[in-house]
């Protein structure tokens, strides 16, 4: 969308830990970089009864925090010009009246409704949206994750919220997919000749996905607690990013070209059921440990978890495309809390060289990797053998750095101001389609209903470690390494 357009976006959630870190922080850079026209809006909507001037006292220091030096109070004051607040309880139907007087005259613009809040009011805030004409033709509705807690559950809130909206209007965001580093592994792959013939079986001996949480569950026990890692983490994040290392090239950049190989790769995930669900995963649960040499405590010690509770704060697991591109490659994936440090990163190892004429060195190091690394930093390394100085050929493992940065005078993007400003512009690449996220449950579900009819409670670990150590003897069987732990 130009930036000459108004538009208008609805917070739902506005005083949450989401909106105060992520959303309004996006949007106050997203207007300081001339995104936003005279008369565009964000109104937050929340049940704390508020006015106005205290809604904005009370994120101020937030905004300010996340945007450290970008932040000034000149720009400030001229970003609040935009933002408006209203209270309204949203299992009472009467109070979207309110949000009616306040969008009164404005059906002719682009109206985003952001709802950073549980899923569980999804449903209500949906039917009264569409119960006082709010959903507009240009309309459209993000979703936070997680989308119900089985396919059963996400089905009754798809079903529901397309009451309202058309699926064409729906952008359910997976803020992963946003990141700098993915997009680039999109353009490495599709806008380059050079990674293309090796993306493939022959050429890769392995891919990791790994996205480690130093903290713990952080007041979030009520839900945490009835969630676990495998559909907190597993069934969004790290599936999207194994959807974007292994689908095929889409026809075009359009956006359903794109999840329509997305969806491929999710349908073509060999199923791990019973035996091999429990053969193929670990689940863990931290103990007492430290973390950055400061003492924590165990899982259920945590306020508000049960004492008796056998929920997974540690997933592993190995899959497998059944595909001609991915036959016989594994996949392994791993997320966790309470771990050694905080990472997210993809890495791609390929095969060795068919003959070695030189003598290599030892090291599982040594290998040509690609790893793209989402956090705490971001960038992609691309690991190669060269010679090293001195008599004869003796080859030492040296690392490409690919700076984008560095060669680009853009600013990078945070991946909420990527995703918020694609769904004014009507561009939903990187959101999850429903077929997409039926995919996904259909692959997670049988999964956890396998650990269920175990009594096996979950891998006990120490905070501040890599995890169960069954979780390296699932990678070091098949005569590998997790790569943190090389």
């Amino acid at each position: 969308m130009p930036t000459g357009e108004d538009f208008d976006i609805v917070l739902f959630g506005a005083t949450g830990d989401l909106s105060k870190r992520k959303l309004l922080p996006a949007l106050y850079r997203r207007h300081k970089a001339g995104q936003f026209a005279a008369n565009t809006r964000v109104l937050g909507v929340s049940s704390s009864r508020l006015t106005r001037d205290e809604f904005i006292a009370s994120v101020v220091d937030h905004v300010k925090q996340r945007v450290g030096a970008e932040f000034s109070d000149e720009s400030w004051q001229k970003f609040i010009t935009h933002l408006d607040y209203i209270k309204v309880d949203v299992r009472a139907a009467a109070d979207f009246s309110t949000l009616k007087d306040k969008l009164q005259g404005r059906d002719d613009l682009v109206r985003v409704f952001f709802l950073s809040v549980s899923p569980l009011l999804f449903v209500d805030i949906c039917k009264h949206l569409n119960q006082f004409a709010l959903v507009t033709p240009k309309s459209r509705l993000i979703l936070e994750k997680p989308l119900g807690h089985d396919l059963a559950s996400s089905n009754e809130i798809n079903e529901n919220v397309t009451l309202a909206f058309k699926e064409s209007q729906i952008y359910r965001i997976d803020h992963y997919l946003g990141k700098e580093p993915v997009q680039n592994l999109m353009a490495l792959r599709f806008g380059n000749t050079l990674f293309e013939p090796l993306w493939k079986r022959g050429c890769i001996s392995n891919v990791q996905i790994t996205v480690a949480e130093e903290v713990g569950v952080e007041g979030r026990a009520s839900f945490y607690d009835k969630t676990g890692a495998l559909r907190d983490m597993v069934q969004n994040h790290l599936l999207q990013l194994l959807c974007i290392i292994a689908m095929e090239p889409p026809s075009s950049s359009k956006p359903d070209d794109v999840r329509d190989e997305k969806l491929k790769v999710l349908r073509a995930l060999r199923p791990l059921v019973g035996k091999e669900a429990i053969e193929h995963t670990v689940r863990g649960q931290y103990i007492e440990g430290a973390i950055a040499g400061k003492p924590v405590p165990g899982y259920l010690q945590e306020p508000g978890v049960a004492p008796d509770s056998t929920t997974e704060t540690f997933v592993a697991l190995r899959a497998f495309i059944d595909s001609w591109r991915w036959n016989g490659v594994p996949f392994y994936l791993r997320t966790g809390k309470r771990m050694q440090s905080r990472l997210a990163e993809i890495v791609v190892t390929f095969e060795e060289v068919p003959h070695a004429i030189f003598e290599r060195p030892s090291s599982d190091r040594a290998r040509n990797r690609l790893v793209i690394r989402l956090q705490p930093d971001e960038n992609v390394t691309l690991t190669l053998l060269a010679k090293t100085p001195g008599e004869g050929i003796r080859l030492k493992a040296v690392n490409l750095g690919l700076d984008f940065a560095g060669n680009q005078k853009e600013k990078k993007l945070d991946a909420y101001e990527r995703l918020m400003m694609d769904a004014v512009k009507g561009n939903q690449t990187l959101f999850m389609r429903r077929d997409e996220l039926d995919a996904a449950w259909r692959w997670i579900d049988p999964i956890r209903d396998s650990w269920l009819q175990t009594d096996e409670p979950p891998k006990l670990y120490t905070a501040g470690t890599w995890g169960p150590a069954a979780s390296s003897a699932l990678i070091t069987r098949d005569g590998f390494s997790w790569h943190g732990e090389l």
